[in-house]
């Protein structure tokens, strides 16, 4: 049996373990941690295996929902994306490096006006707009949240912790309301972060049966094509399932893809989009492909 497989089996083996502390890597916890024009955020972190024996300094992957990724007792439902684990499954493929995840949790009732692209929002009017601001009592804040990720949080963290700061070993990844927080995040600081995943992105940012599609596929063709640019070693993940809510993402998500096709990026390379047929919108679709997600957003550069 060669090294590759015997280390996928060794993976496989702990998702249906428990692991030793050593095998598992250790979560950190702050709560109540300020940031302007925001409500108190607070954070859960996943330090790799290894990282308090050694002196290695490790890419950082940023991601919403971080109640939701590691610990069932502390998710929104029962259900989470097994962050922890996905990344051990990645890394055991020889692909991907460790990388320390820091896990945003969403502000409850907050949640919507945090994630929703501020620049996306303020292109609308009319049905759409009052449908947003529907959604968003008090004013959307993404704008503040992206500010903070990609200044003092990330400051923060590149000077607690052994990190490699550069663009191109920062990542940022969510789902539904925190996929478009992501793609947000990339476009708006290509200088931050260097890759993104935008899982079960919620295209439709409202009811999508309240909405005219037309006139929001439009919006975000124009908003992708007015930041895209070149890929420069840059990389973007996007899929959707088609069960539940993600049954209506399929007009948007082909819209985005033709922008990034038009726009000279290459599939597989620069970008990837995936339609998982039969899967929910929901925390254990995304953990089911998490790995993959990991393993082609995070693989190393030939």
């Amino acid at each position: 049996m060669g090294r590759f497989m015997v280390m996928l089996l060794a993976v496989l083996a702990c998702l249906a373990a428990p692991l030793r502390a050593q095998e598992a890597g250790r979560l950190i916890e702050y709560e109540r941690v300020p940031a302007a024009g925001l409500p108190d955020q607070r954070l859960t972190i996943w330090l790799p295996p290894g990282y308090d024996a050694g002196s290695a300094r490790y890419p950082v992957l940023y991601m919403h929902d971080g109640h939701n990724l590691f610990d069932v007792t502390k998710s929104n439902f029962a259900k989470i994306w097994a962050a922890d684990k996905a990344m051990l499954a990645a890394v055991a493929t020889g692909t991907v490096e460790p990388h320390i995840i820091v896990g945003i949790w969403a502000p409850g009732s907050d949640r919507h006006r945090q994630y929703l692209p501020r620049s996306l929002y303020e292109m609308t009017s009319g049905n759409l707009r009052a449908q947003m601001d529907g959604m968003t009592a008090g004013g959307v804040i993404s704008h503040h949240y992206l500010d903070w990720i990609a200044g003092p949080l990330k400051t923060w963290v590149d000077g607690a912790l052994r990190t490699r700061s550069g663009r191109d070993d920062t990542a940022i990844v969510g789902s539904s309301m925190g996929g478009l927080m992501s793609c947000y995040a990339f476009l708006e600081r290509p200088e931050v972060f260097g890759r993104a995943g935008c899982v079960s992105s919620h295209w439709p940012a409202v009811d999508p049966r309240a909405i005219d599609e037309g006139e929001l596929k439009a919006l975000w063709d124009g908003w992708f094509a007015a930041r895209l640019g070149q890929p420069d070693g840059r990389r973007v993940w996007l899929d959707h399932g088609t069960a539940t809510l993600d049954a209506f993402y399929a007009p948007y998500q082909q819209v985005v893809d033709a922008r990034f096709a038009a726009a000279g990026w290459q599939k597989g390379r620069d970008w990837e989009s995936k339609v998982y047929e039969g899967a929910e919108h929901e925390e254990n679709a995304w953990a089911a492909r998490l790995p993959e997600v990991f393993g082609w957003l995070l693989a190393k550069r030939p």
